[in-house]
């Protein structure tokens, strides 16, 4: 994973500031910040048997899941100050974890990396806020959590039409959803209708393309809902959120197609909605309005 751009110290009081929960006091960046973090605790999670049951023996014996994050994604991904990846994906990743009596061997790489990992045999499992769609489906399976939508944030003052946005600055992180699908469809349109195209910019981290509107270098940014609320929920009225949410869709663990890994997930998932264990972790961070009912699989459709 790429170190996070340094800015000009003329700048270093505009740089995005955030904690690890919404109701914590502003810190550092999560990343480079103090722990702060909901203390949801694993280790009081019994397994599942039935959920042990479906793992693929040489996961089971090894007694570890190999997981890939980005990390750069905050609340849902991102590092504490010693590096270690936390957030409530990574809560809710551990919790499946524990229920399938399994250790947690947590692998940060760049999101467009994680599920060729997976398909290679590198990974188990991936848990970094994927978008689950038709697309990706194609290489992977996806175990749904969660329910999130499309947000963009500006500038606290500016007004941004997400879907006027013509010859305008909008930042993204690499990779995701936003990257490859929602700015250069709103782009396409655009020239479609004879006007300027999005100038989209691209980085590796989430929080460079938040810093990106922050400081004036985008004039908006794109994001999941949970993320966009996030950042404007720290940033103390330095953002506000352009238009409403949009193309909601479901988030997912990846995991190897078509295999036995995929079918212990969605058994150890279930059973964390069943006990409660779920809604906890999520109420923990205050994104339990994305909760789903049922542990499916593959239910994106788009």
């Amino acid at each position: 994973m790429k170190m996070r751009t340094v800015l000009p110290a003329i700048a270093a009081a505009a740089i995005l500031t955030l904690s690890a929960c919404s109701n914590a006091p502003a810190d550092p960046a999560p990343s480079e910040g103090t722990d702060t973090s909901p203390s949801t605790t694993v280790g009081a999670i019994e397994a599942d048997p039935a959920a042990v049951a479906l793992l693929p023996a040489a996961v089971k014996d090894s007694g570890t899941l190999i997981i890939g994050t980005d990390a750069a994604y905050p609340p849902n991904e991102y590092k504490d100050k010693d590096g270690k990846p936390i957030g409530w994906g990574v809560d809710l990743a551990n919790a499946v974890s524990a229920k399938l009596g399994l250790e947690t061997d947590w692998r940060v790489a760049k999101f467009e990396n994680i599920i060729p990992s997976i398909t290679g045999g590198k990974m188990q499992m991936g848990s970094s806020s994927f978008t689950d769609n038709l697309e990706r489906q194609k290489a992977v399976d996806f175990v749904n959590f969660y329910d999130a939508g499309i947000l963009w944030a500006t500038a606290a003052g500016n007004t941004v039409d997400p879907d006027n946005a013509c010859g305008l600055k909008v930042a993204v992180q690499t990779g995701t959803v936003q990257d490859t699908e929602d700015v250069p469809a709103k782009s396409d349109a655009c020239v479609a209708a004879g006007k300027e195209p999005i100038e989209k910019l691209k980085y590796e981290a989430q929080e460079e393309a938040t810093n990106a509107v922050v400081l004036g270098k985008a004039d908006a940014m794109s994001a999941d809902s949970p993320i966009t609320l996030y950042a404007i929920a720290q940033l103390d009225g330095k953002l506000e959120v352009a238009g409403k949410s949009f193309d909601t869709a479901p988030y997912g663990f990846a995991t190897e197609k078509d295999s036995d890994m995929t079918k212990a997930i969605q058994a150890a998932l279930q059973s964390m909605m069943d006990d409660g264990t779920y809604l906890d972790i999520l109420s923990e961070w205050g994104v339990e309005d994305g909760a789903i009912d049922s542990a499916t699989v593959n239910a994106g459709n788009s």
